[in-house]
């Protein structure tokens, strides 16, 4: 599905990512892990277009999309959220899932401004579906400013769901949450996001990855130091050393 390789990327003279190469299978989950600065969120921007690679080149079902812009990354049928929540705060729910819909082949903010209703109308249905699998339809009408946390990274999984993208990245989908919240993610992610779709999971949460993947990429200093099996890359020496730390490893 997704293709990487041999992605390297600098900034100034610091190297965040040196000689990736990986391959995301159509339909899997992945776990994508490392301390902080190992390069995860640097590796999403580059395969999304928001930063170029340095050299390398991004496959997407066999096409070469390493040059094209991050719009029309999207209008392929990727999808992402990010560790800083995204949305439009003083807009309902509702209005926040709608919007996320513009740009998908077919609709357009211009259907809207020449009154076209039956474009309004699919968005408006398809944004209330999205709610409603992500257990937000009675919080439609309220302000995302006004939503907790744990509501408002659901509302990221609605917008996600909105487009119905082949591929999705979930950068941090759990940040900030309780354990319990987490779980709660990792059961919507399972139910409602993989189905169907490759996604890629960014998470420090070592549980909801394990729950959530089949395979997991670790990476530590802009390098890919294991993948494979989570229990077993967990197991590694090198991983526990770069990523665990002093943690504890899964049992």
């Amino acid at each position: 599905m997704l293709n990487l390789v041999s992605i390297d990327k600098r900034f100034g003279n610091l190297p965040a990512l040196s000689a990736i190469t990986i391959e995301f299978g159509r339909n899997e989950t992945v776990g994508l892990i490392g301390p902080n600065g190992s390069g995860k969120t640097t590796l999403v921007n580059v395969a999304t277009a928001i930063y170029g690679p340095d050299s390398g080149k991004i496959l997407f079902k066999g096409a070469d999309i390493t040059n094209l812009g991050a719009h029309r990354i999207f209008r392929l049928g990727i999808a992402r959220t990010f560790q800083n929540l995204r949305h439009f705060p003083r807009m309902t729910a509702l209005a926040n899932v709608e919007a996320a819909q513009y740009g998908i082949p077919g609709n357009s903010l211009l259907h809207l401004l020449l009154g076209n209703r039956r474009t309004a109308r699919s968005l408006r249905e398809n944004a209330e579906w999205a709610l409603e699998q992500v257990g937000l339809q009675d919080v439609r009408d309220r302000l995302a400013n006004a939503l907790p946390l744990p509501q408002l990274r659901r509302l990221e999984i609605a917008r996600i769901l909105a487009r119905d993208p082949e591929l999705v990245f979930l950068d941090e989908p759990a940040g900030g949450m309780t354990p319990a919240e987490s779980e709660d993610m990792a059961r919507l992610i399972v139910e409602r996001v993989t189905p169907n779709r490759t996604c890629i999971v960014i998470e420090h949460k070592i549980e909801l990855i394990v729950q959530v993947c089949s395979r997991v990429c670790v990476l530590d200093a802009g390098l890919l130091i294991a993948d494979g099996n989570p229990r077993q890359v967990l197991a590694l020496p090198a991983v526990a050393e770069a990523y665990l730390g002093r943690e504890a490893a899964v049992a």
